[in-house]
Parts: C-alpha cells; structure tokens; sequence
C-alpha cells in the first residue's frame, strides 16, 4: 500500500480530533487543507489498483517476450503489488474489528 507518512499522520490527526471531540464536547475545528479520510482511502486503493496492473503489464510483456522486460523486474512488481494487497487487507480487517468494537461498546 502506498500509504505515505504524511497521510498517516494527517488520518491520526483527524482521528484524535474525532475523539476530543465526542469526549468534550468540542466543535471539531476545521482544518484549512485537511485531508479527507474517504480521499486518503480511495487513493491508497488506487495504489494498490495500479500496482497489480503494473505486475499485470509486466507479467504479459515477459511471457510475450519482450526483451525490455526482465524476470527480476516482473517478480519484484509482483511482490509489490502482493504486499500491498496484502496491507490493505489486513487494514481492512482491523477497521472491520475496530467498527465491531464500537457497536457492541455499552452507551
């Protein structure tokens, strides 16, 4: 997953507010130039997206035997893509575990 620091720290953030906000009562300020976390969403998605199309690509190139295409290359597309899938499941599931936490919490 493509995921960069800064959009991490930018979810962090949006996600302390969140908080400080259902604890105190507080108007969540808004933020000039605030990410929004459905953007940061969709764009980590389409990093994994445009990965496996690469690996794809690639894949095809070298069994069509293109000779700009080397096995190395095509292997390490591969890896990234299924690293990336790999991260955005496991994310997937601990938003899916955490969404479950909250529902069954006690009001």
């Amino acid at each position: 997953m493509s995921m960069n620091v800064s959009n991490v720290d930018s979810l962090l953030s949006q996600m302390r507010i969140a908080v400080a906000a259902s604890q105190g009562g507080v108007q969540a300020p808004a933020a000039a130039g605030a990410t929004d976390f459905a953007q940061v969403l969709k764009s980590s998605l389409d990093g994994v997206s445009k990965a496996q199309h690469t690996a794809e690509d690639l894949q095809k190139a070298f069994v069509m035997g293109d000779d700009k295409v080397s096995l190395s290359d095509t292997m390490i597309a591969m890896q990234k893509a299924d690293i990336s899938f790999q991260t955005t499941v496991a994310v997937r599931n601990k938003m899916v575990a955490a969404y479950n936490d909250i529902m069954n919490m006690q009001v």
